[in-house]
């Protein structure tokens, strides 16, 4: 009997240790599909071509890097010193600015790279980049404006 209520009590431990495991566990991140996705920009006399957006999201807050070697950095860039707004169309109307001032340090000739940019989206944002834009500002004064060409594939993100 005693060899019994030990099991017993051996079953009953492990299942409250798997009861706290399952209540500490993370809670996963919600999702943003496609996590990437490619336009083509036009940036002016800075140039232009194709760009990669990587979208993630974590709740209501939403970030997204954009890194395209159509556009170099034309003097070389310090970490954190490019001031970038990326605006995207929403499919039910209006848009979503992305914010930031991340960026690596840029060598003259280095792809640009931008981000992540923070915004914030509701579950079930399906998000654009064509008809948005796209502005960098270094040293303060220099504006880099982008625009999409046509839409980005493989299509819009869409967020939980």
């Amino acid at each position: 009997m005693r060899g019994k209520r030990f099991g017993t009590g051996l079953s009953l431990a492990a299942g409250a240790l798997a009861a706290c495991g399952l209540a500490f566990a993370p809670t996963a991140a919600a999702a943003v599909d496609p996590g990437t996705a490619t336009v083509n920009a036009d940036c002016g006399s800075y140039g232009g071509g194709d760009a990669t957006l990587t979208a993630t999201q974590s709740g209501t807050s939403a970030t997204i890097t954009l890194q395209t070697s159509s556009v170099t950095a034309p003097v070389s860039l310090g970490q954190d010193s490019l001031v970038s707004e990326l605006t995207m169309v929403k499919a039910d109307g209006g848009t979503v600015t992305f914010k930031g001032t991340k960026n690596p340090a840029m060598s003259t000739g280095d792809a640009l790279e931008v981000g992540p940019l923070s915004g914030t989206v509701a579950s079930g944002d399906s998000l654009e980049a064509y008809g948005g834009t796209l502005k960098v500002t270094a040293f303060g004064f220099i504006t880099i404006t982008c625009t999409a060409t046509g839409p980005q594939a493989p299509g819009p993100f869409v967020f939980d």
